[in-house]
């Protein structure tokens, strides 16, 4: 499936989405006397312009991926486009910057801070006076108590898909006046700006009918910039009009409607004029891109086509009239030149239709930036050859993730940094490259975990009937009839082979302590594959052989197998329009792997059951898909990366954890920090936890997903908003004249410590 959206709350706890023996963990990888979280490495662009600049009224026509099941963000079935009302019609406590971190949102908070510690945590906030819900009634504690006890976990009544934070409050009092409200925690709790955004009224949260039924379809009160109008499942269609009780800087937009447009569907859609705002995929991209070429100022036709070259449609009719008369008069075959002449007026009808096409799409341009998400490769340590924590670093090993974030990301022209961290992003404060608890990518130290782990170049296969034989004989055979002989290499000349058991290169202390050793990959290198058996019939001389022994030089090249069975992998895709990418990806992927001798079966799933019925399922080995990044990682990747725990039913509760790769000492690093209100600390706390996690190979971040989204080119403070939360209220189309500031180009790559960010 392509699940593309925001970098919100709600998709992070709900779905990931698409369009993802022993080494020492460094306690700090990355770590600098700099800042190690750098800066975003894109901004947004959203053609920003002053209020003053901007029409009153209009109708915005953006597209998105559906009409939601729910306007409860807190259910599990919410998505982005749920995310999107929420945004919109509710109070939001925070918000994010342009870096992707919270910040206090003035229309509801004077302020918002912990004034004890001891004995217990508390936060004060101190409401905006002007605060109130669209039925007149002011935002209050009432409002904020309600929700804490649908959201506690405490009254199974509630249908909530999660009480992350909310179980960690004792109790909720209205403060020193009716604009003050008093929290107080049971737990100590790092991440306590992430709640109450969105604040619902009590009017939803106060009943477990309301809560579960009342808002799925409907939100009679609401208290941002919009309200919703209706929700139209027939005309696929979300409405959103002007709240006339909002006290802020009133909505310069009559009317959002939010259409549900299939991705394949879009470009169709903008050249018919029906939409104002659509993310695109890379092709539609580049034809709007093609639309906003230099014209012929007398024919109105593109000047050059792609890359440079001249456009079509300079030949029309006339041409075709020329050879009809050219052939009627020098007395040639008329009827073949009437053919040609069809045939020439079907190419300038269809030059036309393109030229009409472009036309329509003159009117838009691409606005492009990074999304606050990320895409990973995803390997399922739950059984089978990945259920080896050395196979998995091997396959790690194997990626030049360099050169994938390139070939996804600079043909369209934006920074192309490998992701460094599964918990943040670079310009958040919690990013740091941690990558270099695995190593860098490295073939020859990937062929030796593979052998350490007694996966053997040219081992026997098993062969089915009809199949010849892989393995050994086959090499042979193979070697034989090959032309000629290489000749014999110099003593000293390593190139082409591996060492078995040194896979410790540029991985610092495999000594750092404790947990540490047991958290990381590979205990077992050395000592007990170091004997020099080769238990594998048929096994490349070296596989097994002692640590410092080289393998043969032609090895490498061949197909790994182990007790009869070839190294290959499940690789499961989806299939559906918007997916082409990941499909590209998994290709280069293949072909990384390949270098190594494993292979892969690649399966292509419709994108409606790629989640569900497989990736939730465990029925995979390798897997692309995304997640969004979130300010609060200590609290919404705690369950994305925590050992999954037998359930009472004998089950594996596996909570968001597709990969089934975890570790206790990772969870002990999120739940300690979850519980420190020392920024700094967190941060640290993270850091390390991240370490661990690459250290475990459980998934491989890849690059930051590009956000391209085609917009009218007289829309104003709205386009790829990167890490930064909309604000609805601004966005409108410029008065004549007026024009929106847009970035020249990307933001330049930032490495804050390292080559990767």
């Amino acid at each position: 499936m392509s699940h593309v959206g925001v970098g919100s709350r709600a998709v992070m706890r709900s779905v990931a989405f698409l369009t993802a023996g022993v080494l020492a963990v460094p306690a700090l990888a990355g770590c600098t006397s700099e800042d190690p979280s750098g800066k975003p490495l894109a901004e947004q662009d959203v053609a920003a312009a002053g209020r003053a600049s901007v029409s009153d009224g209009g109708t915005l026509r953006w597209a998105v991926d559906s009409v939601p099941d729910t306007l409860n963000a807190f259910q599990s079935d919410a998505d982005a486009t749920t995310t999107r009302v929420a945004q919109a019609v509710l109070p939001s406590m925070f918000r994010m910057d342009e870096a992707g971190s919270p910040v206090r949102n003035p229309d509801y908070l004077e302020s918002a801070e912990v004034v004890d510690t001891e004995p217990k945590q508390v936060v004060v906030y101190k409401l905006n006076q002007q605060a109130v819900w669209s039925d007149g009634r002011e935002i209050g504690a009432a409002d904020f108590a309600a929700q804490w006890r649908a959201l506690s976990g405490k009254d199974s009544a509630y249908w909530t898909a999660r009480n992350a934070g909310y179980d960690r409050i004792e109790k909720i009092e209205r403060g020193a006046n009716d604009l003050e409200v008093k929290v107080t925690f049971s737990r100590p709790y790092a991440d306590w700006k992430a709640l109450f955004t969105p604040l619902y009224p009590k009017d939803v949260t106060g009943t477990p009918d309301a809560f579960n039924d009342g808002a799925r379809r409907a939100l009679k009160v609401s208290a941002g910039p919009f309200a919703v109008k209706k929700v139209d499942t027939k005309g696929d269609q979300v409405v959103l009009t002007g709240n006339p009780r909002w006290w802020g800087e009133p909505a310069k937009l009559d009317q959002i409607v939010l259409r549900a447009v299939p991705r394949d569907e879009r470009v169709s859609e903008l050249v018919a004029g029906k939409l104002d705002l659509a993310e695109i995929d890379p092709e539609t991209a580049d034809e709007v891109g093609l639309a906003a070429a230099p014209r012929d100022p007398a024919t109105g036709t593109p000047l050059m086509g792609p890359g440079g070259t001249p456009a079509p449609g300079a030949q029309g009719r006339s041409a075709a009239e020329a050879l009809r008369s050219w052939a009627v008069a020098n007395g040639s075959d008329e009827e073949a030149a009437e053919e040609e002449v069809l045939a020439r007026e079907k190419r300038s009808e269809a030059e036309a239709k393109a030229r009409r096409r472009q036309q329509a799409l003159s009117g838009f341009e691409v606005r492009k930036s990074l999304e606050p998400a990320y895409t990973q490769l995803a390997l399922n340590g739950a059984d089978g050859p990945l259920a080896d924590e050395r196979v998995r670093r091997a396959v790690a090993r194997a990626l030049d993730r360099e050169k994938l974030a390139q070939a996804v990301l600079k043909p369209l022209g934006l920074p192309a940094e490998p992701v460094g961290s599964h918990l943040a992003l670079s310009g958040q404060p919690a990013y740091a490259d941690g990558s270099g608890a695995l190593g860098e990518q490295n073939a020859k130290e990937a062929r030796a975990l593979l052998a350490d782990a007694g996966w053997v170049p040219g081992g026997p296969v098993k062969k089915k009937d009809g199949e010849e034989a892989a393995g050994a004989e086959k090499d042979k055979k193979d070697k034989q009839e090959k032309d000629g002989k290489d000749e014999k290499k110099s003593e000293g000349d390593d190139d082409g082979t591996y060492i078995v058991g040194e896979d410790n290169k540029n991985e610092g202390d495999r000594n750092d302590g404790g947990d540490d050793a047991k958290d990381g990959a590979d205990g077992e290198s050395g000592e007990k594959h170091s004997s020099g058996k080769n238990t594998a019939q048929g096994g490349a001389p070296g596989a097994y052989a002692p640590k410092g022994t080289a393998a043969p030089a032609d090895a490498a090249a061949a197909p790994l197998a182990k007790d009869g069975k070839a190294l290959t992998l499940r690789f499961v895709l989806p299939s559906g329009p918007g997916s082409e990418t990941l499909r590209t990806v998994a290709d280069r992927i293949t072909d990384m792997l390949k270098e190594i001798g494993i292979g892969t079966e690649v399966t292509k799933v419709p994108d409606e059951s790629y989640f569900k019925d497989h990736i939730a399922a465990g029925e995979y080995d390798l897997a692309l898909y995304s997640w969004p990044a979130s300010a609060f990682p200590a609290t919404d990747a705690r369950p994305i990366y925590a050992k999954p725990v037998p359930a009472a039913d004998g089950s594996l509760n596996v909570a968001q954890n597709y990969t089934r790769v975890g570790t206790d000492q990772v969870d002990q690093l999120f739940d300690r920090a979850m519980t420190t209100l020392d920024q700094k600390e967190a941060r640290g706390l993270l850091r390390k936890a991240d370490s661990r996690i690459w250290a475990a190979a459980g998934s491989v971040p890849l690059y930051q997903r590009p956000q391209l989204v085609a917009a009218r080119e007289n829309l104003a403070n709205a386009g790829a908003f990167g890490f930064e939360t909309p604000v609805y209220e601004d966005m409108g189309f410029l008065k004549k004249g007026a024009q929106g500031s847009r970035p020249s180009a990307p933001a330049p790559s930032s490495s804050p410590s390292s080559p990767s960010s």
